[in-house]
């Protein structure tokens, strides 16, 4: 674990400035001892800033980003659209997390963490918020934006 840790805290200082979608990272201090936790904050253009918790433990590093909270209305088309994208993605899915908020969930084995795979793990999360964020808030939030929604999920 000490020398994925090296390999993941050298990804991040040299992405951080060659990268300009990731603008900021943080270990987490109070990370138990059989795991080490990172936040690192990106930037996107439909949603403007998300923050993946990468979480390292003996065989997987974890990854987890919040994408929005639990939808108002129109459930039923809010959550299809989202299960619809999830079988578009690698290493990565749209679940229900605490208070039904959405996540965007993945793990990739440890015996596989290198620069190229930080690189697509990074890419697939921002790519995913980025192609499903403004879709689906229209969907679950629709009365907000004065439109009706696609289908009734009520």
């Amino acid at each position: 674990m000490d020398a994925l840790e090296e390999v993941i805290d050298a990804w991040f200082a040299h992405t951080l400035e060659e990268n300009p979608i990731l603008v900021a990272v943080e270990r987490d201090p109070d990370a138990g001892p059989m795991e080490r936790r990172w936040f690192a904050r990106v930037v996107g253009e439909e949603k403007d800033t998300s923050t993946v918790r990468l979480t390292l433990r003996q065989r997987m590093l974890h990854h987890e980003t919040y994408v929005m909270p639990a939808p108002e209305e129109n459930h039923a088309a809010f959550h299809q659209h989202l299960l619809r994208r999830n079988s578009n993605l690698v290493g990565a899915a749209f679940c229900i997390g605490e208070e039904d908020a959405v996540l965007l969930v993945g793990a990739m084995p440890a015996s596989t963490v290198d620069d190229a795979g930080l690189d697509r793990l990074l890419g697939t999360v921002w790519v995913a918020v980025e192609r499903c964020f403004r879709s689906a808030l229209h969907i679950g939030f629709a009365s907000r934006f004065g439109g009706i929604g696609r289908g009734s999920g009520n």
